[in-house]
């Protein structure tokens, strides 16, 4: 029981930090601050921040489901944190080296040609949804992990 508790902290602390920076954090940066480029400098530094505790708590979470209750829950509840760890590896490390590559061509001004600001905002957008993707999954892990610690601790009582 003590390893199904751990297994829903460590998912709350990883999904709870995702929602936290991403939909309270960065949309106040942009809306507090005059300078757009300053609040994608630190939005960006927070996203770095945040990809990396992504990046342990799910390797920390798939370690623990490697710890076999219920086969067949766990393998449910594997493949749903491997989803949720693969839009954080798609999302930050996949498309945010190039969304950094083409801010790099902006320079000081801050200013991206036509053709590079349409590809920003096009892997901004595509960005965007990976991330809300991984909140929604984000959301179902909690709840399947949730559930899946009461019936083990409804199993344990009836024993």
């Amino acid at each position: 029981m003590l390893i199904s508790r751990i297994r829903l902290l460590l998912a709350t602390l990883w999904v709870g930090s995702t929602w936290t920076v991403g939909y309270v954090v960065a949309p106040t940066l942009f809306a507090s601050l005059g300078d757009r480029i300053l609040a994608g400098t630190i939005a960006g530094s927070l996203f770095r921040v945040q990809a990396w505790i992504s990046l342990t708590c799910g390797v920390l979470l798939l370690g623990l489901l490697c710890i076999p209750v219920r086969l067949r829950a766990d393998q449910r509840l594997l493949l749903l944190t491997a989803a949720v760890l693969l839009c954080t590896v798609v999302g930050y490390f996949g498309l945010q080296p190039f969304m950094a590559a083409l801010r790099e061509t902006a320079g000081l001004s801050g200013v991206l040609e036509s053709g590079a600001r349409t590809r920003f905002v096009m892997l901004h957008g595509v960005a965007s949804g990976i991330y809300l993707l991984q909140s929604l999954l984000g959301a179902i892990l909690i709840l399947r992990l949730q559930s899946h610690s009461i019936e083990r601790c409804n199993s344990a009582t009836s024993d």
